[in-house]
């Protein structure tokens, strides 16, 4: 089994849990990028990110983790991924390497290119290296994400849906509807693995995640050199994390307008345990198909978020208001996002990490390393990067 984006987020919890459930070798892949590009925009992960190295062996102590290895490469060099595929010839492959951030593709035309050469290469790559190897049944599984769909009006289905013009109705592909550089690259990379499954008749798991919010799992909290990432500045931090570093840092937490709008969320441990019950399913019970996953459990607006944020900040004594500021974006601010996630639901049999109670993990864990927050505290809101 391949794991890419090893060194992240997402990628790196991810990793642990599936190897203390399998006996299966697991090859992390990662070149570490994600760790210059939040350094590029002044900012820095809140929680210690040990070397690669001391995580190995971390896992191997207190998980039994001996089955994780480790290669460092790119996923946009061709070669590469070619003696990657063709050494280890994978059953399966969980693919969560990207350049995540919007807000980082937006800064200009220097990163939108690169965002999108980076982000799509690496995903083309994997493909072909699945079909010019003869390895058709492969599971392929990338985390892209729910901004593909946009704010439609209407409930967002899960990966499909109806279509009717002229009279005649068909199911096609929900229309891509991405609001940055960065989404849309995982729109491209949504109808790539279409065509690739059409083309090669690879297995592939589209997971649509959410905005994830969480510091840690239950693998990573068993020790500190487990600990994965956590960004909190404004281009690589979600909203949840940023807000609860201004309320750790003692700023009032700023809603941009009203606040109303709904996005999705999920939290870090459920978004885990959905990419390893895929990864880890009994080959007959794979998907042979093209399946669309929601990875998402609740929809909460942005107000919710921050006074949720300021009520727990609060039971740490920590005095935190909510402000309403002008918003520099155009959207709806009222905007009640409806999104289906039944099938992702019965993937993780209803599991949902509730979200004050990750909240309440985070601010614990940020109370910490309050130190690197304040430091860091000019990240929290944007500004403007020279392209250099």
């Amino acid at each position: 089994m391949l794991l890419t984006g090893g060194d992240g987020y997402i990628g790196w919890p991810t990793a642990i849990r599936i190897a203390s459930r399998t006996d299966e070798q697991v090859v992390l892949v990662d070149n570490f990028a994600r760790r210059d590009w939040v350094e590029t925009v002044g900012s820095t992960s809140a929680t210690p990110v040990f070397p690669m190295a001391e995580r190995l062996e971390a896992a191997s102590e207190i998980h039994d983790g001996r089955s994780l290895s480790f290669v460092e490469g790119d996923l946009t060099d061709g070669e590469f991924v070619d003696r990657l595929i063709r050494i280890h010839e994978p059953e399966t492959i969980v693919h969560t390497a990207a350049q995540p951030s919007a807000p980082y593709s937006q800064l200009g035309r220097e990163r939108a290119n690169f965002t999108q050469h980076n982000n799509l290469q690496a995903t083309r790559n994997l493909l072909w290296s699945l079909g010019e190897h003869g390895l058709e049944e492969t599971h392929f599984i990338e985390t892209t994400t729910t901004g593909v769909y946009g704010a439609p009006e209407f409930p967002i289905p899960e990966g499909g849906a109806t279509m009717e013009h002229r009279g005649e109705r068909d199911e096609v592909p929900f229309p891509a509807m991405a609001g940055s550089w960065y989404h849309l690259t995982k729109s491209h990379d949504a109808a790539n693995m279409r065509l690739a499954h059409d083309q090669f008749d690879i297995p592939v798991s589209d997971v649509r995640t959410a905005i994830t919010h969480g510091t840690e799992t239950a693998e990573t909290a068993a020790d500190p050199r487990l600990g994965t990432r956590f960004d909190f500045d404004y281009y690589f931090g979600v909203v949840v994390h940023r807000f609860c570093a201004q309320a750790v840092a003692g700023y009032p937490i700023t809603v941009y307008g009203r606040g109303e709008q709904r996005k999705p969320f999920i939290a870090l441990e459920d978004a885990v345990e959905g990419l390893t019950r895929l990864a880890l399913a009994d080959p007959s019970e794979r998907p042979a198909d093209h399946t669309v996953y929601n990875q998402v459990t609740r929809a909460i607006s942005i107000v919710e978020i921050a006074e949720t944020v300021a009520d727990v900040a609060n039971e740490f004594g920590l005095g935190v208001e909510v402000e309403h500021v002008e918003n520099p974006r155009s959207e709806d601010e009222t905007h009640a996002m409806e999104i289906e996630n039944d099938r992702y639901e019965a993937l993780i049999d209803g599991q949902s990490t509730s979200f004050e109670t990750s909240v309440r993990s985070i601010i614990e864990t940020l109370l910490e390393h309050e130190d690197v927050i304040v430091a860091h505290e000019n990240r929290f809101l944007p500004d403007v990067l020279s392209e250099g």
